[in-house]
């Protein structure tokens, strides 16, 4: 089976999911160069791999000469399916270009989230336009299932719950700890990702464990607006900034936990990443998060914008230090089960087969041209 793997984000996902296709595809792996730079070197040798410039999306004739270009790519590999990750403003509407080939999409986010001021760059019509070119949709979260059936029109058939696939290596290299008491939110920053309910939780902690420190690691919006949310600043270890897997590494491997206090989501790439650090979660009862953590057994469940439960679900695992480290564990196994490559990489070409298959005239396809017409 010869497989076109194209995106414009993901880099690591992208690459540690096509390295488990290429055991039994034949692979032509389509990534940005400058964003796939870091990672180039995880590549499989078995791999076709065709880096492409990205532009920026304020460049439009450079972005539809790049959009051409993978198009080109696509026909020259003659593939037997295409998959394509999430979308792309002008890739989007190059796909009826290459409509003779089944299409299978990842849509990772079917709607923007709150706040996320870089996906709104791309109108929700554009990428709805892609997403209802696909064959066979793939997504990370049941809750996901719904909307990709109710908005977009297809049929529930037609869509599948795979989990993401394992980020970092599966035995990292650092030493992984539990020694500082640390609190780890890690992550873009954006709105919806609730770090303001992180922020509001720590006095009530601190309160009981003085020594605790809350660690927050990534980038997004303006941060001085959380900054003023800080009761006590010198709690805080702020890495406002794009971190190297290596930081990433070892804020993961030295925490004690990892919060993900979501107010929307989808899914998310950091329980994955904690459970490869034998970490446990705490993370909100909201979207796709669930689908993640048994609670209880590898992290704990918490409703959103609620800073006293959070703040509850916090305490109860610094103080119990043998419960978070088996709960660790127990997420490490539950990675090892569900979201190794092998894994998810089988349940794929499960879909890979159904999409050529099932190709052909299909009324459904009229269907979802015809809905949601107003949000053109």
């Amino acid at each position: 089976m010869k497989i076109a793997y194209v995106a414009y984000d993901f880099p690591e996902f992208c690459i540690r999911h096509a390295n488990a296709l290429a055991e039994h595809c034949d692979v032509l792996l389509i990534l940005p160069e400058n964003t796939t730079r870091e990672y180039a070197h995880l590549i499989d040798t078995r791999i076709r791999f065709e880096p492409f410039y990205k532009p920026r999306l304020r460049q439009p004739v450079r972005q539809v000469w790049s959009a051409l270009g993978l198009v080109r790519g696509i026909r020259r590999f003659g593939p037997d399916v295409v998959h394509f990750q999430n979308g792309h403003m002008y890739f989007n509407l190059a796909m009826p270009l290459i409509k003779k080939f089944p299409l299978v999409i990842t849509v990772h986010d079917a709607r923007q989230h709150l706040g996320d001021s870089e996906s709104g760059h791309t109108p929700q019509w554009i990428m709805d336009f892609g997403f209802r070119r696909a064959d066979q949709v793939i997504v990370h979260g049941r809750s996901m299932v719904q909307t990709v059936v109710e908005e977009l029109g297809f049929d529930p058939s037609e869509v599948h719950v795979i989990p993401l696939v394992a980020l970092g290596d599966s035995n990292p290299s650092v030493s992984i700890r539990d020694e500082d008491e640390a609190v780890l939110f890690f992550g873009r920053i954006w709105e919806y990702k609730g770090l303001e309910f992180f922020i509001r939780a720590e006095p009530q902690v601190t309160a009981l464990h003085p020594n605790v420190k809350f660690v927050i690691g990534g980038r997004g919006e303006d941060f001085e607006r959380y900054r003023k949310l800080m009761v006590h600043p010198e709690q805080f270890e702020v890495h406002n900034a794009w971190l190297t897997d290596q930081a990433r590494d070892e804020m993961f491997a030295s925490a004690s936990m990892v919060v993900l206090p979501y107010i929307e989501a989808s899914q998310s790439g950091v329980t994955p990443i904690a459970y490869a650090y034998q970490k446990p979660v705490i993370v909100t009862d909201i979207g796709g998060l669930p689908d993640m953590v048994e609670h209880g057994r590898t992290g704990l469940l918490v409703p959103p914008r609620d800073v006293d439960t959070l703040a509850e679900a916090i305490l109860r695992l610094l103080g119990d230090k043998a419960a978070r480290m088996e709960m660790g564990r127990a997420g490490k196994r539950k990675l090892q089960r569900e979201c190794a490559p092998p894994v998810v990489a089988a349940q794929t070409i499960e879909v890979y087969r159904q999409a050529i298959s099932l190709r052909g005239p299909r009324p459904v396809a009229a269907k979802r041209d015809n809905q949601k017409v107003r949000a053109c």
